[in-house]
């Protein structure tokens, strides 16, 4: 059976200069790649997002589960970058916890830690 071995979710966002400022500059992501006004690709880690531009009000908004074993870390850096906080840690009925984040399209970014 074939492996998969990356996931390197489209997401949608209105201002595409906008999204990559954010995503670098309070997400802490890099830029790996830009079409200006179309299409860019942030990478933090092993994790890639790549964003894409569209007309506001064509799309709904996405939400992302990006793990880490480090969630207090993470959560603690974002903060100190202005990140929109959108939920504090706290623990998922389905057993692990996490945190969200709103990017500035609207997107959900929920940050992941499993727990045992």
């Amino acid at each position: 059976m074939a492996i998969l071995s990356r996931i390197a979710p489209e997401v949608p966002v209105d201002d595409l200069k906008q999204a990559i400022a954010y995503y670098t500059q309070k997400l802490g992501f890099e830029l790996a790649m830009e079409i200006p006004n179309e299409y860019a690709i942030v990478e933090r880690d092993s994790i890639a997002i790549h964003l894409f531009t569209q007309t506001p009000g064509t799309f709904g908004s996405a939400g992302l589960h990006i793990f880490t074993h480090q969630l207090q870390d993470l959560h603690d850096e974002l903060c100190q970058r202005g990140a929109m906080i959108s939920a504090p840690i706290s623990r998922r009925p389905w057993g692990n916890r996490d945190f969200r984040v709103i990017d500035s399209a609207g997107n959900t970014l929920k940050f992941t830690e499993p727990l045992a």
